[in-house]
């Protein structure tokens, strides 16, 4: 029976427009390099200690995180996550980034979120999120669109037989070189990376917060409130997923290619459990000139040592 002294966010209850608090974070060369370790990336780009130095462009997912506990808080609603009675996951389901100019060590980032909207699709319902990054310009920096799925149609998914036990493994990258503009054409293949995780790195990354509360319990750390979940059984998180998407890329471009304007759109398909192998390949999709810059529009699959398909992503580059 549900406490009725806890006014839950269900779907029913959430509503387009619903605001969170702002979040502000000071950028530091120490929490850049700590993010693009956790997030398996050895590039020495991300390691100098010295002033300007330009963040992985998927940290906005840190910087300014999405916090759906408190944005019900703030509303007056108990998340489900949180809730005492009737707990429960409102889990990944996609992410849409868009940059618009480069974070470094000693910006001050404003984060703002709010509902955007909710739907339902083939009998699931979902409630996407907007969450805005502002520097201490005033300036939007980064906003991105972020779709939880709040009742999941299809009941738990299997987990698949235990395999050997996986260590930490170094990033396999296969390197192609970063693309040139004018010799790029429609199917190419880009750079790929393989990522091992394990539960370690999971546990590591949710360690990692830059505002808001900490939460040690959820379907990325806790094994047996995840089983009660529909993954049953711990994954890793969507954003996780976003930086080794991210991190393939930049075998193939440079980090202000995303900053002049590009975006990353990643769906989740299968989850990402602790000692899978996901290889992550991509190619050239699109080119063309917009506003006076030169876009490649780029796809990126991600496949795991069962050959399932993990996450498919769609990458707007500006060259």
């Amino acid at each position: 029976m549900v406490d009725q002294q806890e006014k839950l966010w269900t779907f029913d209850s959430v509503e387009a427009g619903q605001v969170g608090n702002e979040t502000v974070v000071d950028i530091s060369a120490e929490n850049i390099a700590e993010y693009a370790r956790l997030a398996l990336n050895e590039s020495p780009a991300y390691q100098s200690d010295a002033s300007g130095l330009v963040a992985m462009p998927t940290m906005v997912l840190s910087y300014a995180p999405l916090l759906r506990e408190e944005i019900a808080e703030a509303n007056g609603f108990v998340a489900v996550e949180v809730s005492k009675t009737a707990r429960s996951q409102t889990p990944f389901a996609k992410c849409e980034i868009r940059w618009f100019l480069p974070v470094v060590a000693g910006d001050t980032i404003t984060g703002r979120r709010r509902v955007l909207e909710k739907y339902e699709r083939r009998g699931s319902k979902f409630v996407t999120f907007r969450v805005e990054a502002i520097n201490q310009r005033g300036e939007l920096a980064a906003e991105y669109d972020y779709t939880c799925i709040f009742e999941y149609a299809k009941g738990q998914r299997e987990v698949p037989a235990k395999e050997a036990d996986s260590q930490t493994a170094v990033p396999e990258a296969v390197s192609h070189g970063l693309v040139d503009f004018a010799a790029a054409s429609v199917g190419d293949a880009l750079g790929e990376l393989a990522i091992t995780e394990s539960q370690e790195i999971m546990n590591r990354k949710n360690d990692f917060r830059l505002a808001g509360r900490r939460n040690d319990s959820n379907i990325h750390t806790d094994e047996e409130f995840a089983k009660q979940n529909i993954f049953a059984g711990t994954t890793n998180s969507g954003p996780a997923t976003m930086s080794y998407v991210h991190q393939m890329l930049e075998l193939s471009f440079p980090a202000s290619s995303f900053y002049s304007g590009g975006s990353l759109l990643m769906r989740a398909i299968t989850p990402f459990r602790g000692g899978d192998t996901v290889t992550f390949q991509g190619e050239v999709t699109g080119k063309g000139e917009e506003g006076g810059m030169k876009m490649l529009e780029c796809r990126v699959k991600g496949i795991n040592q069962r050959g399932e398909l993990v996450c498919l992503s769609d990458a707007v580059l500006a060259l």
